[in-house]
């Protein structure tokens, strides 16, 4: 298998992941089924979606291939009729997002580096392609983001892309292995921050002084 299939066998795999989060997520709103395939579809294309406006690659993956949109609605479908079987919903859509973090910032790298975009921004695409999916899917559905919480998130898909893109295209190490491995730190990162509430100290304000 070639890296460029990989990559694509990856992110069809990463969209899929990410649409069942998003179908989760209508699950808790008790949406129909209507909604559960629109939020699927805005959380598993969103961040590709993105990348590839920012990049020109016009027009964008979907649209050139239907096999994004299909895995959408086949997820949003499953989950509809299978999601009364978790009882923890949430804690399930937490670590599948996680999944698709971490596989998404790897393969939004490798495809800025496939593009023969700088290292710099590549590392930015795999950022976008991580999160601005999951982004999308909390603010239609009223959710503080992620992305903008005080744990640990964004950084882990910024770790997997900059492992990808440092091994692959500065020190021009076999990308497969790289991927692979990029993907576990980032996926790792991201479950240690779930599982012990990692996170940076946040600002505290300091009371103002008067003149």
């Amino acid at each position: 298998m070639t890296m460029t299939d990989m990559t694509y066998w990856l992110e069809l795999t990463g969209v899929a992941v990410f649409a069942v989060t998003g179908a989760l997520e209508a699950s808790r709103r008790q949406m129909d089924i209507v909604g559960f395939i629109l939020i699927a579809t805005f959380t598993g294309i969103g961040g590709g979606t993105v990348r590839d406006v920012i990049t020109g690659e016009t027009p964008v993956f979907w649209i050139r291939d239907p096999a994004w949109i299909i895995t959408c609605i086949a997820s949003a479908v499953v989950v509809y009729f299978t999601a009364h079987l978790l009882e923890r919903r949430y804690v399930a859509l937490l670590w599948l997002d996680a999944l698709g973090l971490a596989m998404f910032g790897v393969t939004g790298a490798a495809i800025g580096l496939n593009l023969n975009l700088s290292p710099l921004v590549a590392i930015i695409l795999g950022m976008i392609s991580a999160t601005f999916g999951g982004m999308v899917r909390d603010v239609v559905c009223n959710e503080l983001p992620l992305i903008l919480r005080p744990e640990i998130y964004i950084t882990s898909a910024l770790l997997g892309a900059t492992i990808y893109t440092v091994g692959t295209a500065l020190l021009e190490l076999p990308r497969q292995p790289v991927a692979l491995v990029a993907f576990l730190c980032a996926f790792a990162l991201r479950a240690a921050a779930l599982k012990y509430r990692l996170s940076f100290p946040v600002y505290r304000a300091r009371p103002g002084r008067e003149y």
